[in-house]
């Protein structure tokens, strides 16, 4: 009697258990939370959004100033290449209205001078070529070389000479 009676008394006990887990904070598949269910699972933190936003502004910013200082680069380089073709224009123009007695021959250096009246003359003589008496009487303004379409390419000027 004694055996039934503990029989008894475990299967009241086995009812009369409640579980102290409350059934809504229970997961039927805990495999698919987004954080760790039991003491094994694996650490996860809480990341800092103001940190990653903060870190992602930087990257962007170096990134931008990067391709920004790029294209300046480029633009600065337009600018000399402007500046070179409008110089180009302007002894091309100079040239053509100066007095000169001969056919320019292309692919042949040419100096351009300035006289005392403040006319242009193209010559075959450079400015360390003139005798002593002509020293005085031409300024010269560049060295320049007849291309194959007719303009003039500058291979120095006075400016760059002082």
């Amino acid at each position: 009697m004694k055996k039934e009676a503990d029989k008894n008394a475990k299967k009241s006990s086995k009812e009369d258990f409640i579980n102290p887990i409350d059934p809504d904070k229970v997961a039927d598949n805990p495999h698919s939370l987004e954080y760790g269910h039991h003491v094994g699972s694996a650490a996860i933190k809480a990341e800092d959004v103001g940190k990653q936003k903060g870190r992602a502004l930087s990257a962007m910013e170096h990134q931008t100033d990067q391709q920004l200082n790029q294209i300046y680069e480029q633009m600065k380089l337009l600018a000399d290449q402007a500046k070179k073709i409008n110089k180009r224009k302007e002894i091309s123009e100079q040239i053509y209205q100066a007095n000169f007695r001969f056919e320019p021959i292309i692919n042949h250096e040419y100096h351009l001078y300035e006289d005392a009246n403040g006319e242009h003359v193209l010559s075959i003589i450079g400015p360390t070529q003139w005798g002593r008496s002509k020293t005085n009487t031409y300024n010269w303004l560049a060295t320049v070389k007849l291309l194959a379409d007719h303009t003039w390419e500058i291979i120095q000027t006075s400016e760059e000479k002082s």
